[in-house]
C-alpha cells in the first residue's frame, strides 16, 4: 500500500506541474503584446555596436555611393591574360590613395571540372580535325587552348592544382565625384597595363560596397574561372627577395627568413642613410657592414663622434686617429688633392678647394656679409698664390699654406680687420693647435677611424668638415672601392654650408667608387634641412630601425611607409627595421655571429664583461708562466 500511495502522489505532482505550465502559457499569451512593447522601448534606449559604427549618412546613386561626405565606387575584374606574373597586384596594393580590396574564392569539385574539360577537349579536337580534312590553315588559338586544357587536366588529376571561381573587387574612395572619376581612370589604367580588364559596378554601387566590407558577403557574385597557380599571383602579401650572388649579408628577411645579401655598389649610387633612435642598434648594424665589407676588400673610413668604433678598429688592426686640441695628429684645411687622369686640371681643383674653404671659414667665423664673403674669396686665392699655387702650377710638388697665411693676407686688406680679429682665435688663440699646422697624417690602412670625442661641441662641426675634406682629397687622388661612414650626421645638417658640402659629396662620390653612409638619430634636424632630404633622395640604400614617436611622422612621409610599417618601426626590438635597396624594401633582422658580436658590441655591460674576461685570461696566463718558471728553476 505504501508503494501505491507514493506512486499516486508522484502522478499528482506531475499533473500540478502541467497545470502550472498551461497557466504560464496562457499568461504569456495575454501579455505578449505588452512585453514586446516594453522590450522595444528598452532597446531604443540601449546603444549597440551597430549604432556606433553605422554611418551618419548613406546615399546610393547609380555610379557611386555617398558615405558621410565621401564618394566611393567598386571595380570588379572580368578578364585576365593567359600569362600573369607573380606580384602583379602589388601596384594596386601600394596605390597611394585609400582602397578596399576583397577577394572571394569558391572551390569547384574536381570531378565536375574534369567532366567539363573533357567535353571541351572533344569539341576542340573535332574542330581541328574538321579543319584538317577541309585543308583549312591551322588555327594557333585553338591549338594553344587545347594544350592548356590538357595540361590543366593533368594537374587536376594529379592533385597539384585546384579549381576555383575567383572574385576580385576594388572599392575606391574620394572627396568628390570628379576626383572619384579621375581615380577610377588611374586604377583602371593600372589594371589595364597588366592586361587585366575591369568594369565599374553600375546600378550596383551599394552591393559593391557591401562586398568590400569585412563581412564576407559577396553581393556582386561576379567571378572568373581560375586554377590555384594564377590565383596565387594575385595574393597581396608578398615579400621582396634581396638575395644576390655578390655582396655582403645585411640581415635576415623577417617575412620569409631568407638572407638579405646585397652589393651596395651594384645600385645606381652606393650611398646609404641610417635613421634610428639611440639604442636601436644602428651602430651595431653599421659595424657589422664594416666588418663584412672589409672581408670583401673594401676600404673603410669612419668619422666617430663618440669613440664607438675604437674597439672595432683595435680588433682588426685599423688606424685610430684622435683629433683634439692637444693631440699630435693634425689636419691642414688648405691641402689639395693630387691630380688624376680624370681630374687633371689644376684650375678646377683650386677653384673647388677655394669653395670648400669658404664653407669652412663660415663655420669658423659665423655668418658673413656679402662684402666679407667677397674679401674671403679674394684672400683665399691670394693665400694660395703666396705659396706659388696658381691655375698653372704643378700640384704634385707644392707646399700648402696654413691658416696663419690667410690671416696675414686678410690683415693687409682694407675692411678685413673684423675678420682678422675673429680668425685669430684659430691661429693664435685657444683653437690654434688644431687648424694651423701642416698635415702629419698619412695612413695606409684598410680601416681608418677619426675620433672627435675630445673636442668641444663648438669645434666638432668644424673638425668633421675638415676631416671630410681630407678624406675627399684622398679619394680624388686615388680611385678605390671605399666606404665613408659619417656618424651623427645631424651635426653637419645644422649649418647650411656643411650640409651643402655633404650633399655635394654624396652627389659626386659615385664616379670615385666611394659610398657615403650617413647615420643620425635626430631625424627631425636631418630631414628638416632641404639638403637632408636631397641626401636621402641620392642614397639608394636606406636602413630604418626603431623610431621615436616624435619623428615617425616625418619618416613615414619621407619614405612613403604604410601604417603597418610605421608601427613596425615604433614597436620593433633592437636590430629590427626596414631595409630599402632601390625600389625594393623588406623587414630586416640584423644578426651577427658570436665572434662578430664580441667585436662590434656597444653595450657597456657586455664590454665590461669582455674586459673582465680578458683580464682573467691574462692573469691565468701570467700565473701559468710563473709556475712554468718555477719548474724550470727546479
Amino acid at each position: 500500500m505504501a508503494f501505491q500511495t507514493s506512486k499516486i502522489e508522484q502522478q499528482e505532482v506531475k499533473l500540478s506541474k502541467k497545470k502550472d505550465k498551461k497557466n504560464k502559457i496562457k499568461l504569456s499569451a495575454k501579455e505578449q503584446k505588452k512585453l514586446l512593447e516594453a522590450e522595444k522601448i528598452y532597446r531604443e534606449g540601449v546603444t549597440s555596436v551597430r549604432d556606433i559604427i553605422a554611418p551618419a549618412s548613406f546615399k546610393v546613386d547609380p555610379r557611386a555611393v555617398e558615405l558621410n561626405g565621401k564618394y566611393l565606387t567598386t571595380l570588379f575584374v572580368i578578364n585576365y591574360p593567359r600569362y600573369i606574373s607573380v606580384g602583379w597586384f602589388s601596384s594596386i596594393i601600394n596605390y597611394s590613395s585609400p582602397l578596399d580590396i576583397s577577394m572571394f574564392f569558391y572551390q569547384v569539385k574536381t570531378e565536375v571540372i574534369l567532366k567539363q574539360l573533357r567535353k571541351k577537349v572533344g569539341n576542340l579536337e573535332a574542330q581541328l580535325m574538321a579543319d584538317a580534312e577541309k585543308g583549312a590553315p591551322r588555327d594557333p588559338l585553338r591549338e594553344t587552348a587545347l594544350r592548356d586544357i590538357e595540361k590543366l587536366r593533368d594537374e587536376l588529376t594529379q592533385g597539384t592544382e585546384r579549381f576555383f571561381q575567383f572574385s576580385l573587387y576594388t572599392t575606391i574612395y574620394a572627396d568628390s565625384k570628379e576626383e572619384l572619376d579621375r581615380m577610377v581612370e588611374k586604377v583602371e589604367s593600372i589594371f589595364g597595363s597588366k592586361l587585366v580588364y575591369t568594369k565599374r559596378a553600375l546600378y550596383q554601387a551599394e552591393q559593391g560596397f557591401n562586398s568590400s566590407l569585412p563581412l564576407g558577403n559577396d553581393e556582386l557574385q561576379i567571378s572568373f574561372n581560375m586554377n590555384s597557380s594564377p590565383i596565387a599571383t594575385s595574393f597581396p602579401f608578398i615579400s621582396s627577395e634581396l638575395t644576390s650572388d655578390d655582396g655582403i649579408l645585411y640581415g635576415i628577411n623577417r617575412h620569409n627568413n631568407s638572407l638579405i645579401i646585397f652589393d651596395r655598389f651594384s645600385l645606381q649610387n652606393p650611398n646609404s642613410v641610417v635613421f634610428a633612435t639611440s639604442g636601436a642598434g644602428k651602430s651595431y648594424a653599421i659595424k657589422l657592414e664594416i666588418l663584412r665589407s672589409m672581408m670583401m676588400g673594401t676600404e673603410v673610413m669612419i668619422i666617430d663622434p663618440e669613440s664607438e668604433y675604437k674597439y672595432l678598429s683595435d680588433a682588426v688592426g685599423g688606424a685610430y686617429i684622435n683629433l683634439s686640441l692637444n693631440s699630435e695628429s693634425k689636419l691642414n684645411p688648405f691641402d689639395l688633392p693630387r691630380p688624376t687622369e680624370s681630374d687633371s686640371r689644376p684650375a678646377d681643383i683650386l677653384r673647388s678647394s677655394v669653395i670648400t674653404l669658404k664653407g669652412l671659414v663660415r663655420l669658423m667665423l659665423g655668418d658673413l656679409t656679402h662684402a666679407e664673403d667677397s674679401l674671403i674669396d679674394r684672400a683665399l686665392i691670394e693665400t694660395y698664390a703666396k705659396k706659388d699655387i696658381t691655375v698653372d702650377s704643378d700640384l704634385n710638388n707644392i707646399d700648402p699654406p696654413l691658416m696663419k697665411d690667410l690671416e696675414e693676407i686678410l690683415s693687409g686688406m682694407e675692411g678685413a680687420s673684423d675678420l682678422v680679429i675673429r680668425l685669430k682665435k684659430y691661429t693664435e688663440g685657444t683653437f690654434a693647435g688644431l687648424f694651423n699646422s701642416p698635415t702629419n697624417i698619412d695612413v695606409k690602412n684598410q680601416l681608418i677611424c677619426f675620433s672627435v670625442r675630445d673636442l668641444e661641441d663648438e669645434l666638432k662641426p668644424i673638425a668633421i668638415y675638415t676631416i671630410i675634406n681630407y678624406i675627399w682629397n684622398t679619394v680624388r687622388s686615388e680611385v678605390k672601392k671605399r666606404i665613408l661612414i659619417i656618424d651623427e650626421a645631424w651635426w653637419l645638417m645644422q649649418r647650411e654650408d656643411s650640409a651643402k658640402f655633404i650633399f655635394a659629396l654624396v652627389k659626386r662620390c659615385r664616379k670615385y667608387y666611394l659610398g657615403v653612409t650617413t647615420i643620425t638619430q635626430d631625424v627631425n634636424d636631418f630631414l628638416g634641412s632641404p639638403y637632408g632630404q636631397a641626401i636621402v633622395t641620392n642614397s639608394a640604400l636606406q636602413l630604418l630601425l626603431k623610431q621615436s614617436p616624435a619623428g615617425i611622422d616625418i619618416v613615414q612621409k619621407t619614405f612613403n611607409l604604410t601604417e603597418g610599417e610605421k608601427y613596425l618601426l615604433l614597436e620593433g626590438n633592437v636590430g629590427e627595421g626596414i631595409f630599402f635597396a632601390g625600389n625594393k624594401h623588406v623587414a630586416l633582422l640584423v644578426r651577427a655571429s658570436y665572434t662578430e658580436d664580441q667585436i662590434i658590441t656597444s653595450d657597456p655591460r657586455q664590454l665590461l664583461e669582455i674586459e673582465a674576461s680578458k683580464k682573467e685570461f691574462e692573469a691565468q696566463m701570467n700565473s701559468q708562466g710563473g709556475e712554468d718558471n718555477k719548474e724550470n728553476n727546479k
